[in-house]
């Protein structure tokens, strides 16, 4: 049994189960594996056809769905300045070209996510105020009503943070919300999208969130709530206690009525540094995990690395030289793990072959995402655990094994990380 940690309160949370959620967004049976399929510079590779081409490698490997990046046309190259929301020939490749990619990942039953980026919107017309905030001769022809009043529109101040240097789209507007339902159902239904990965998503209220996921109803879905964590004035040092940090990622969650997943950014805070030789951050003060992941597993989408963290803008990198280690700790722990495509095809066969065998040790040991963690140690060099009683794993530098060894068989074993099961 998992638990919900919601607004500071614990309840027990249900074993898995195998239908979807009846409004959409979470699909209970918890055995998800992600691959984020692109990086910040997939745009110059001819992507959806490129990708295109790896469908049948990401179903043998395990994965149940992948984030594609932004479809629509954009100002940007990577599509995060999207305009003509209907137009999905962008820089990632033609219309036809995503729709044979798509209709090839659902002959290999993986579900494709698309990245929905609708806190802001590059207008075609300039507005009274000179910004280029109207949406005129494209679909979805908004005024500036649409736009918040705090980013030069006429409408109401933003319900989130701003996004500078764009408009920011009013999500208060009945019509604005409307227009943007009918867009989703339309990725969903006449595009073949079935999960929604929801950007910059502290940019508007998360009631908008559920009224999106309700009415459009993805299969799956995903929030980017990225937040600072907690770091020590004195000496800017990551602080051990992340609980504020992740209460507002849960808060978040909550606010969806449950509805939306978030990305575990508060895992990734600690694990990156952790993995440098304070390993004893794995253990909260409650022995569970000390992520999002230790409160509300079902919820938290794990992750290493991504477009923003990782690849060639490296915000906030994960150390390379100990990425294995955190594939090992994510792969064998409950949350729903996210592998970043670059580690998985652009960094050799090595990394391809040890990030499969995790995978396929998850799957068949039946670890999922309320799977329970037992902490057997967590000091500077070496975190071990036993998730479920059927997996045993370890990462860090001191040698460790499991101490009844003749039950527990290695399946899996590389620098600084081992795993067994019985």
């Amino acid at each position: 049994m998992g638990q919900v940690v919601s607004d500071g309160v614990v309840q027990e949370e249900a074993a898995p189960k195998e239908e979807a959620a009846p409004k959409g967004g979470i699909i209970k049976n918890g055995r998800e594996i992600l691959l984020q399929a692109f990086n910040w510079e997939s745009h110059k590779h001819d992507w959806w056809s490129n990708l295109e081409g790896r469908i049948a490698d990401i179903a043998k490997s395990g994965f149940t769905a992948a984030w594609l990046p932004p479809p629509t046309q954009s100002l940007s190259q990577e599509g995060y300045l999207p305009q003509n929301l209907y137009s999905l020939d962008s820089c990632y490749g033609s219309l036809q070209q995503l729709n044979s990619l798509i209709q090839s990942m659902n002959d290999h039953n993986i579900r494709a996510m698309a990245d929905v980026v609708i806190n802001h919107r590059v207008g075609t017309t300039q507005g009274s105020n000179g910004m280029y905030n109207r949406y005129d001769g494209i679909p979805i022809p908004w005024d500036e009503h649409a736009v918040t009043s705090c980013s030069g529109g006429k409408g109401n101040e933003s319900t989130g943070e701003n996004f500078d240097g764009v408009p920011n789209i009013d999500h208060t507007q009945p019509f604005v919300r409307k227009d943007i339902i009918e867009w989703l159902v339309w990725l969903r239904e006449t595009i073949g999208f079935q999960d929604f990965r929801f950007d910059f998503t502290k940019g508007y209220a998360s009631k908008y969130v559920k009224e999106y996921i309700e009415e459009s109803k993805p299969l799956f879905a995903v929030g980017e709530y990225w937040d600072s964590c907690e770091y020590n004035p004195t000496d800017n040092h990551l602080s051990y206690n992340q609980d504020k940090h992740r209460q507002r990622i849960i808060n978040w969650i909550d606010s969806t009525g449950g509805l939306c997943a978030a990305f575990d950014f508060t895992t990734k805070g600690i694990l990156q540094e952790a993995v440098k030789g304070e390993l004893w951050r794995l253990r909260d003060t409650e022995e569970k995990p000390p992520g999002v992941m230790g409160w509300w597993p079902s919820r938290a989408v794990t992750f290493i690395e991504n477009h923003d963290t990782g690849s060639t803008q490296g915000h906030w990198p994960f150390p390379s030289d100990h990425v294995m280690e955190g594939y090992a700790y994510i792969l064998t722990h409950p949350g729903i793990p996210t592998v970043f495509y670059d580690h998985f095809y652009d960094w050799g066969d090595s990394f391809h072959s040890e990030i499969a065998k995790l995978m396929e040790i998850r799957k068949c040991q039946d670890i999922h995402s309320r799977s329970t963690v037992k902490i057997l140690e967590a000091s500077s060099n070496l975190y071990s655990a036993v998730i479920d009683d059927k997996l045993c794993m370890k990462i860090g530098q001191d040698s460790w094994c499991p101490s009844d060894d003749e039950e527990w068989k290695l399946a899996a074993s590389g620098n600084g990380y081992a795993v067994w099961h019985k």
